[in-house]
């Protein structure tokens, strides 16, 4: 019993340090724009947010499983609740949130009209659109750490805002939109960031919650939850950045959870939302399909097409927003990154040759995937998707968080670890290499997997205790 205390007691301090890292990493850094060379500091904090999560994972293997539940969902709240402990530290995109919120509670389709449009002049909130002031040389300029300068279009007026892009219409399907406006329809325009932090957090939580319920109900360790309850992706991007593909996450969670228990329209449903949240969620959809595809489908597709029709009533084409200007922005259509192909292909061929990769794994996945336990094929889908299209945003990985912890599959951690360099280190020749590293790291262990028996998620501890 002594014993069992001390790790208890150790798994606690270890949670707690986590905790109090990702406040200090949020309180005590500037923002972080790598174009002011602010770098080490965060570098070294995300460092050891990574570092302390892992031991406290350690730690957290040798807890009795009921203490390590009670753990995982105490440690998700406090590592959760850290990360609201500041605004934004390396985005402004949950500006944008709150921009189409307030436009769409104004009765105005957020796709009509970019944020620096005069149209809206009359929306615009002091926190979004600070005023600009007079330096030294008498000209008018913008001040504040988030705020970005824009000549707005028309007049020419120096322009001071909180929303990046803001020159274009949003680009954020409808799932999103409506959950923008109704956020703000609860708590106005005037607060700033924690609205949205709060979602996040709420979020969070619940696919803890879901993902302990669902080890359970399966007969695996529910401690492999703590790799998204604890994991500083979720706390810095989920709720510190506030970005919505962690909605997009646990709806992807959901309708995998409804599909394998054979629910087919349901999970469809789910699917349907997911996507129309955040495009990148159909890479769920290749997993699901093996058992009743059709209404899966049908199911999906038709929600995603109910919660357009609304958009597409007001703004007709312009629901689109900024996407197409996006994908040529990001260099997708060039093929400059796909940052492992684009080494070795060049220009073009790099997107075609993804597209190729994409499409024959979105097919084995397809046929291989078992439908009363996708959860792998869901991993390999997804994981590998982000391996090969390398998005330098690491809230993208968000989506493959849950399937790590439904696997047990550690080793995919490496990807948002990846991505997140490639955040912080924006020379694609770094990025190469630490993708590069992932993928053989990946490939290793799945190989070694391969040859050990399938332990299906479970520690000893676990399977003894049950």
């Amino acid at each position: 019993m002594r014993t069992t205390m001390v790790r208890n007691i150790i798994t606690a301090v270890a949670v707690i340090a986590l905790a109090v890292t990702t406040a200090l990493s949020i309180t005590l850094l500037p923002y972080y724009d790598d174009k002011t060379g602010e770098l080490e500091p965060l570098v070294l904090f995300t460092i050891g947010l990574w570092v302390l999560f892992g031991l406290a994972f350690l730690a957290l293997r040798r807890v009795p499983t009921k203490a390590a539940i009670v753990l995982v969902l105490a440690g998700s709240v406090l590592v959760g609740g850290a990360a609201m402990t500041g605004p934004p530290n390396t985005s402004t995109d949950s500006a944008r949130y709150a921009w189409d919120g307030i436009v769409q509670n104004a009765g105005i389709s957020p796709y009509d009209h970019a944020p620096a449009d005069p149209a809206l002049r009359d929306l615009r909130t002091e926190w979004l659109f600070p005023s600009p002031v007079t330096n030294t040389e008498g000209e008018l300029v913008c001040e504040g750490a988030r705020i970005m300068t824009v000549k707005e279009p028309g007049t020419g007026d120096v322009l001071c805002t909180a929303i990046n892009r803001s020159k274009v219409t949003t680009i954020y399907p409808p799932a999103s939109e409506i959950v923008f406006a109704i956020e703000r329809f609860v708590v106005g325009p005037s607060p700033e960031y924690w609205p949205m932090q709060l979602t996040g957090l709420l979020i969070a939580l619940g696919v803890t919650v879901l993902l302990v319920r669902a080890l359970l109900a399966r007969g695996r360790d529910p401690r492999w939850a703590a790799l998204w309850g604890w994991c500083p992706l979720v706390a810095t991007e989920g709720v510190t950045n506030s970005h919505i593909d962690i909605l997009g996450a646990m709806l992807v969670l959901v309708a995998t959870l409804l599909v394998s228990t054979k629910r087919p329209w349901l999970g469809g449903i789910a699917l349907g939302v997911a996507v129309s949240a955040k495009l990148i969620p159909v890479l769920g959809s290749f997993a699901l399909l093996r058992r009743n595809p059709v209404k899966v489908i049908v199911g999906a597709v038709a929600t995603f097409a109910l919660l357009y029709v609304p958009y597409v009533i007001a703004s007709g084409p312009s629901v689109l927003g900024y996407l197409p200007g996006y994908l040529s922005e990001e260099g997708y259509t060039t093929g400059t990154r796909f940052i492992l192909l684009s080494a070795v292909v060049p220009g073009l061929a790099a997107t075609v040759i993804s597209g190729i990769l994409l499409a024959a794994l979105a097919v084995v996945v397809w046929i291989r995937s078992n439908p009363d336990d996708p959860w792998l094929a869901q991993l390999v889908m997804i994981g590998g998707a982000l391996l090969i299209v390398s998005p330098r945003y690491p809230w993208y990985a968000l989506l493959l968080v849950p399937m790590i912890a439904m696997t047990g599959r550690w080793e995919w951690l490496l990807v948002p670890l990846a991505l997140t360099e490639r955040l912080l280190f924006p020379p694609v020749e770094i990025a190469r290499v630490t993708v590069a590293i992932a993928v053989v790291v990946i490939v290793f262990v799945t190989w070694r997997r391969s040859r050990t028996p399938e332990t299906r998620g479970s520690s000893p501890e676990y399977v003894t205790e049950r």
